[in-house]
């Protein structure tokens, strides 16, 4: 017995020998002219080529390690788990229920604290190197990680959320879910600027104009499904964005919109006056302030996102988006309006995509179209894949990951130490990070949440008697 499988491991470590090498030539073979050389100018102004095996065979060597450990030892380790979670019983599969419910209270009782946590930590990294506690300075330091991570992730959340009712649970394939973001931008910030209308009353405005443009979008696709919905949900997003670069005298174009009124907290503004949030509470002025009442506004909207979602499909409108996904044939077999289905799950989606875009109007102050591109959609879609189509916790995780990561990678300057000082960060970040998505779609084919349980499923087995099958009522 031994022997056998010690000549199973011998065989499971050939293998994976084998696919290292592979995956080495084909590193190679992709990163050698790409990472191999450089082009560089010399002092009298030439174009020389300046070449990186150094570099090239660490990009290499990577692959084929990485291709040897995954194949002789990540592979059997799932297959393993996957003859073992077969095994698991009733009471294993509860426990493992509210393990993650008992997580999820604690992430979300987390991103309650987050502003005030990232404060005290940085008040006490100024007290263990100056030996003296200044509360402000972990105020003003706070800046940077409440908005470029707390709040940033957060509308990437809520975008995501939107747009996994179209993708997730009614099965429409979206790749131009930015234009409903652009269109609940523009509107808050043509309205606010020419009208002077406040951000609570234009916020759900924002969000009906939103819900409206995607009941446009959605009846010439009643017809179409996969590749075909994609391309004209593509052209819809394009169509959005060169519209606001030529209808100059309304988006001015190129130029943005600048000067956007900001949001206030009931009537009260985040302005350095003596009417100001800082004056009126007896604060020192800070713009941190205002940064911390937009992070906690934006989870209020992603909650928001997740409760509406949460009890629509529960409802029949949400039963109705999974029959849509699994089978539109079945769908109308069964008497389901497979038109109003399409339209409410474009509206919907829609609209907080357009709640989500009058908030990054407030939050910025100025919108062109640079920030509607293509390449958003694209984030926005893997974040939902990624995340694992239809579940909440997944894709939140999946945009923590996707837009926490890139902006960490800003921050990674010891990875000079290991590809030398010439390599930026910042220049390879998209790299890196498309190599990590291609490793977490191959670890984790459904995304980081899967296994997504049923709008409506039994509880138990139940054995049906042959006599209601003979009668037609099984």
């Amino acid at each position: 017995m031994a022997d056998i499988q010690a000549s199973g491991q011998d065989s499971v470590y050939l293998k994976a020998t084998k696919e290292a090498v592979f995956a080495g030539l084909i590193a190679f073979g992709l990163f050698f002219l790409i990472v191999g050389f450089r082009t560089d100018q010399n002092i009298n102004n030439e174009l020389v080529l300046v070449q990186r095996w150094g570099l090239l065979a660490i990009f290499v060597a990577v692959a084929a390690i990485g291709r040897f450990i995954f194949a002789a030892f990540i592979t059997p380790s799932r297959e393993r788990a996957k003859l073992a979670k077969s095994k698991v019983s009733a009471a294993a599969k509860a426990d493992r229920r509210s393990l993650k419910a008992t997580v999820s209270r604690f992430g979300l009782a987390l991103l309650f604290i987050y502003p005030f946590l990232v404060i005290l930590i940085l008040a006490l990294i100024n007290f263990a190197a100056t030996g003296q506690w200044v509360f402000q300075s972990g105020v003003q330091g706070s800046l940077k990680y409440v908005d470029n991570f707390g709040i940033q992730i957060l509308i990437y959340v809520m975008l995501a959320w939107g747009l996994n009712i179209v993708v997730g649970l009614a099965g429409l394939l979206d790749l131009g879910y930015v234009a409903f973001y652009a269109v609940g931008a523009y509107s808050y910030a043509l309205l606010s600027t020419h009208f002077g209308l406040s951000f609570w009353l234009l916020l759900p405005m924002a969000g009906i104009f939103a819900a409206m443009w995607g009941i446009v979008l959605g009846f010439p696709v009643l017809r179409l499904r996969g590749d075909y919905l994609a391309i004209v949900t593509l052209a819809f997003g394009e169509i959005i964005r060169l519209v606001l670069i030529n209808w100059t005298v309304v988006t001015k174009g190129t130029f943005g919109v600048s000067g956007i009124a900001k949001a206030t907290m009931f009537g009260i503004p985040f302005t350095t006056g003596p009417t100001g949030f800082a004056a009126t509470f007896g604060l020192p002025n800070s713009g941190v302030y205002y940064k911390i009442f937009l992070y906690y506004l934006i989870l209020f909207l992603a909650l928001l996102t997740a409760w509406v979602t949460i009890r629509l499909r529960r409802m029949p409108i949400g039963r109705a988006w999974e029959a849509l996904r699994e089978d539109e044939i079945a769908c109308r077999s069964l008497g389901i309006n497979t038109t109003t289905t399409k339209l409410t799950a474009f509206a919907t989606g829609a609209m907080f995509g357009g709640f989500a875009g009058s908030f990054f109007a407030a939050r910025q102050g100025f919108v062109s179209p640079e920030s509607f591109v293509f390449l958003e959609s694209a984030i926005i879609l893997a974040i939902v894949v990624l995340g694992g189509m239809g579940s909440l916790i997944g894709i939140a995780i999946a945009a923590a990951v996707m837009i926490g990561g890139t902006e960490l990678l800003r921050e990674l300057e010891f990875l000079k130490l290991i590809f030398g000082n010439d390599f930026t960060p910042e220049l390879y970040r998209m790299l890196l990070f498309g190599l990590a998505m291609i490793v977490v779609m191959v670890w984790k084919p459904r995304g980081f949440v899967g296994n997504r349980e049923p709008s409506a499923f039994l509880h138990e087995r139940k054995m049906i008697s042959s006599e209601f099958t003979k009668e037609g009522h099984g």
